[in-house]
């Protein structure tokens, strides 16, 4: 018998862009790729990629890729799935995802809120169960509005640990007291997930409020501007105006293109919002690392 010795993990600050948001299987839906298969694309590409799961972690899958030298991290989506808003959960992730990145891992509140929201993705059911039962809503505030006592913790915790709180699926007022409270705990980094979406609806004005303290970063994916989700001049602002603004594809799924024509229309739609090189740069590179750095 012979063993094979793992090869050195990418260096993600040699990267030519960051992906903070790519859906692999398994997840709740079924996606194109694997936790592999989107490294090696990404390493063709040179790019580094972060792993997003609805069913919990991704830590494991992204500390396995990189033992294979693929450029790969992870994060964890605290639904009730997953176990919830629960502080081990966070800790279980951080061990999985180790150190050799040298990136924090995204820790995503709820993404699954129970909130009126028919997507317009074309998608199918990972496994029966979902099928049938899909999966619990789960929501950072309580009946009367106010963050629940388990998010606070959640915060609180973030000042010690190599995380970054994202902001999951919460809504737009939901988001306006995650941002105050971890502002006033001085909580490092926080990511304003996908704002466009929805669920959340807040435009690029808004952000350009919500998102002014300097540890919030926002989020501007390609997924809501192909759905629909966001008209041009508000995507396009997004990237042109809001400071620490960082891009991310949202995609994974079969229905949607794969990483290669992503970034080659991400080029076009750059050029088309009249972004120079220094800016591009900035959201689809710099900005990211800046955020995911220890």
């Amino acid at each position: 018998m012979t063993t094979t010795e793992p090869r050195p993990a990418a260096d993600a600050g040699q990267a030519a862009f960051v992906d903070v948001h790519y859906h692999v299987g398994p997840d709740a839906y079924v996606r194109r790729h694997t936790a592999t298969t989107a490294g090696e694309q990404y390493a063709r590409l040179g790019g580094w990629v972060v792993l997003k799961n609805h069913l919990g972690s991704t830590a494991a899958q992204a500390w396995e890729a990189r033992q294979q030298g693929l450029p790969v991290s992870g994060s964890i989506v605290l639904n009730d799935i997953a176990g919830g808003l629960d502080t081990r959960a966070v800790e279980q992730a951080v061990v999985q995802h180790g150190e050799d990145s040298g990136l924090r891992l995204i820790v995503h509140l709820p993404t699954v809120t129970g909130r009126t929201h028919t997507s317009r993705l074309s998608r199918t059911p990972a496994h029966p169960l979902l099928a049938r039962d899909g999966l619990r809503p789960l929501t950072v505030t309580d009946g009367d509005g106010a963050l629940r006592p388990e998010v606070r913790e959640i915060l609180r915790m973030a000042r010690d640990l190599p995380v970054v709180i994202s902001t999951g699926h919460a809504d737009g007022r939901e988001v306006a007291l995650l941002v105050e409270e971890a502002v006033r705990l001085d909580v490092p980094r926080v990511m304003l997930n996908q704002p466009a979406n929805p669920m959340t609806g807040l435009s690029c004005a808004d952000l350009l409020d919500i998102a002014s303290a300097e540890q919030v970063y926002a989020e501007q994916t390609a997924l809501t501007y192909l759905l629909g989700y966001q008209d041009w001049d508000d995507f396009a602002a997004v990237l042109a105006k809001v400071p620490r603004a960082l891009y991310s594809s949202d995609l994974g799924q079969t229905s949607q293109m794969d990483i290669g024509e992503w970034t080659t229309q991400s080029r076009d739609w750059f050029a088309k919002a009249g972004l120079d090189e220094g800016r591009i740069t900035e959201v689809v590179r710099d900005a990211p690392l800046r955020m995911l750095s220890l």
